[in-house]
């Protein structure tokens, strides 16, 4: 677990694919747990640690997870939440170059429980969710293409699914399309940057996540124009 901010009221981990924020059927300890565990030992707190969840991405998914550290921090973290007032920039490395550099992707999204799936349309319907997201093509690369994607909504496999949709899967993301898994069975997408006003403190708050290990990340990173 690598911990990449923290302060008395949140933490902020870099989680690594594979990881899961909170606990679920599979009973594998979940990032949370973890996490208290490692205050408790920093601190030499006795009894129970207070650890809040604030916002989870898919197990696959590297990157950025806001937790907090006291009751306050949060309801007010989950009130910034709300209110989209929370910054997530994406990174994405995917197997398609998209049809455009860049542009906004609408679709109406269901999710599926009995196959953990999220399928998209273009089509409105009053079952399925309206998702929105930005994005924009930084680099590309002999096989590869490189994305920075702006959440303008928050959905369960929102990026992947809307990705997938426009012929784009991500690497590695077989649910979604992808020709072939990753070594590491994780996927190439990444919670890249986070940007906010502590909930507390009032300062700005604008982390940014090393990139994961395998080296396609940096080889595509080192092809974004200075400018871009």
């Amino acid at each position: 677990m690598e911990v990449i901010y923290e302060d008395n009221h949140i933490v902020v981990v870099n989680k690594a694919a594979g990881e899961i924020v909170q606990g679920d059927r599979t009973g594998d300890e979940p990032l949370v747990e973890t996490l208290k565990r490692w205050i408790k030992e920093k601190y030499d707190k006795p009894g129970n640690v207070f650890c809040g969840v604030t916002h989870r991405i898919d197990r696959p998914t590297w990157g950025l997870v806001v937790f907090a550290r006291t009751s306050k921090g949060l309801a007010r973290m989950n009130d910034l939440f709300r209110k989209g007032e929370v910054k997530k920039t994406y990174w994405a490395i995917v197997t398609q170059r998209p049809p455009l550099a860049e542009g906004t992707l609408t679709h109406y999204l269901t999710s599926v429980e009995r196959n953990n799936k999220t399928y998209a349309s273009v089509i409105p319907d009053k079952k399925a969710v309206k998702a929105v997201l930005n994005y924009r093509l930084l680099a590309s690369g002999d096989r590869y293409h490189l994305l920075e994607i702006d959440l303008v909504t928050g959905r369960k496999h929102q990026i992947r699914c809307q990705l997938a949709a426009i012929g784009c899967p991500v690497k590695g993301d077989l649910k979604y399309g992808a020709p072939r898994s990753n070594p590491d069975g994780g996927i190439c997408l990444q919670s890249h940057r986070i940007q906010f006003v502590h909930p507390v403190s009032g300062k700005d708050i604008d982390i940014t996540a090393p990139l994961p290990p395998d080296p396609l990340w940096k080889t595509l990173a080192d092809l974004i124009p200075p400018n871009a």
